[in-house]
C-alpha cells in the first residue's frame, strides 16, 4: 500500500475554467512517466476549484514529483489561470482500498 499522497487544489480565475480543465488533463502523461507517482488523478471539485491527488510508496517518489515537470508547470501557470499560489498538502495514508490491496487481502495478488 502507498504511504503517502499529495493534495493540491487550485482556483481558477474567472473565465480560465477551460484552460484549467485543459491544462490539468495535458498534465496526465506526464505523471505516466514519473516512476515514483504510483496513482495520479485530476479533478473538478466546483465551478472554478481543481484538485490534483496523487500517490506514492515512499518520500523519494513523492519528494520527486514536488520537484517534476508537472510541478515546475504548475507553478509556473499559476500567475495566469489562478486566483492564488496552489495549495499542496502533504499526506500520510492510513488506510486504503485499491484494486491491487483488494488483491492481496483476497490472496489473489502476487
Amino acid at each position: 500500500m502507498d504511504k503517502l499522497a499529495i493534495w493540491a487544489v487550485v482556483e481558477s480565475k474567472p473565465g480560465k475554467e477551460n484552460e484549467v480543465e485543459e491544462f490539468l488533463k495535458s498534465a496526465q502523461p506526464l505523471a505516466v512517466r514519473e516512476p515514483g507517482t504510483t496513482c495520479w488523478y485530476a479533478v473538478r471539485i466546483g465551478p472554478s476549484k481543481f484538485g490534483i491527488f496523487d500517490t506514492f510508496a515512499d518520500d523519494s517518489g513523492r519528494d520527486a514529483h514536488l520537484t517534476g515537470e508537472i510541478a515546475k508547470a504548475l507553478f509556473a501557470k499559476a500567475p495566469q489561470l489562478f486566483l492564488k499560489e496552489p495549495e499542496i498538502n502533504k499526506l500520510i495514508i492510513l488506510a486504503a482500498k485499491t484494486p491491487t490491496a483488494a488483491k492481496q487481502a483476497s490472496g489473489h495478488g502476487d
